[in-house]
Parts: C-alpha cells; structure tokens; sequence
C-alpha cells in the first residue's frame, strides 16, 4: 500500500471529472478514472501519468462495473480513501419535450448510478473512515419549470444526507457538491454569463477532502457570481 490516498471518480472523462483528477494527482492523490469513454480516459491517463492514474470503462448503471472499478483501484492502489460519484446528464425543460428513453437513461444515471457508486463502494469507504462526494446542482436546491432533471438532482441531495446518517460513528464522511452554470460539455450552447469552470468545482471537491478528519463538510452550493438563480 503506498502512502498516497486513493480517489475513484465517475464521469471522469470530461469536465468536472477530468478537472478533478487534475486537480487530485497535483495534491498527491492517485485516481482510477471511471466512464464509458476508454478513448478519453487514455488520453487523460497519458496526461497524467500510468504510475498515478488508472482507466476503467464503466458504465454506472451497471452494478458489476462499478464493483469492477472498486476492485481496480484497491488491487491497483491497495486502497480506497474516496469516491466521487459525478456522473451525470440533463434534458431538455419541458414535461412535452425529449423521448421516454431518454429521461429513463437520465434517471438511471443521475439517481440509481450515484446510489450504485456508494454500494460498490461503502465496505471500502467505511473501513478506510474515507470520504463519499456526490455531484448535485443548484436545481436540486429549487424545482427548475418542467425539469425532470432538477428532480434527479433533488433524488441525489436526500442519497447524500440519508448516506451521511447511516455512516455515522464510522468516520467516514459525506460531501455534497451543488454547481451552478459551469462551463462544461454539459451544455449544448455556451452560457451567456461568465459561468464557473470545472477547474472551480475542482478546487471545492479538493477542499472537502483536506479538511481534518474530525470535520465533515455535508454541503457546498458554489455559484458563478452574476447567476441570478
């Protein structure tokens, strides 16, 4: 076992996840780097090194893969510390708008694959009293018109309090990160505000995990400064 701690993010490919393991290797951490996307979790390997990143195709719908990369990170690493369940997707406003099949992918992503994150991962977690991070949003603090997806966000915000409720007394710890607009892939048009950019949430989710062990930072809403909502 080395003596860096161990971080496994979800939707690692992009974004907010990329810039996390950026982020998480430059504080001395190892990542093992989960998504569907091989082709850009290679790439981001490459950029930061084999000894200090690992590749996990993952689909978070699926309970076997998730398991699988648990798994990964302790027989790479020998350890598990943290977690950072981050993968996600949205839709179009609107209760008339997008297809049936695509709010069911939403939801089984946004909802079941956070809530399948903490299972392949809690036995881990809680032996290591390590940290378990959920990527919310703003729009799980306030119902958005005709956003299913401010629901899933909602669904997420009460996974995180009912996890830190039954972790406690085991020392490990529960971090809610709630973004406003950031400048990401997410986002089919470029936000017309000087928006967040993952580097940002980045630095939130780092400052979470660096607090001293006998502190839990339950949740963090983080906004651009001209975001009216």
């Amino acid at each position: 076992m080395t003596d860096r701690k161990t971080l496994l993010i979800t939707g690692a490919s992009s974004g907010i996840g990329s810039a996390t393991a950026r982020a998480a290797v430059d504080g001395g951490w190892d990542v093992v780097l989960a998504a569907r996307s091989r082709d850009k979790l290679d790439a981001l390997v490459g950029e930061l090194g084999e000894e200090r990143a690992l590749a996990v195709t993952c689909d978070v719908t699926a309970f076997e893969d998730q398991q699988a990369a648990v798994a990964a990170a302790q027989e790479r690493f020998g350890r598990l510390d943290a977690v950072f369940a981050n993968a996600g997707f949205g839709a179009a406003r609107g209760f008339r708008e997008e297809t049936p099949e695509h709010w069911r992918d939403m939801v089984l992503t946004n909802v079941l694959g956070a809530a399948l994150t903490i299972r392949a991962a809690i036995d881990a977690i809680s032996d290591a009293k390590g940290h378990v991070l959920l990527t919310g949003s703003v729009a799980g603090r306030r119902p958005l018109p005709g956003s299913l997806y401010s629901s899933t966000k909602f669904a997420v915000g009460a996974m995180a309090e009912s996890l830190r409720q039954e972790l406690n007394g085991t020392g490990a710890r529960v971090t809610l990160i709630e973004p406003g607009m950031v400048d990401t892939p997410f986002f089919e048009n470029a936000p017309t505000i000087e928006a967040l950019r993952p580097e940002d949430i980045a630095g939130a989710v780092m400052w979470a995990l660096g607090q001293p062990p006998h502190v839990d930072v339950n949740d963090i809403l983080i906004r651009p400064t001209a975001q009216e909502g």
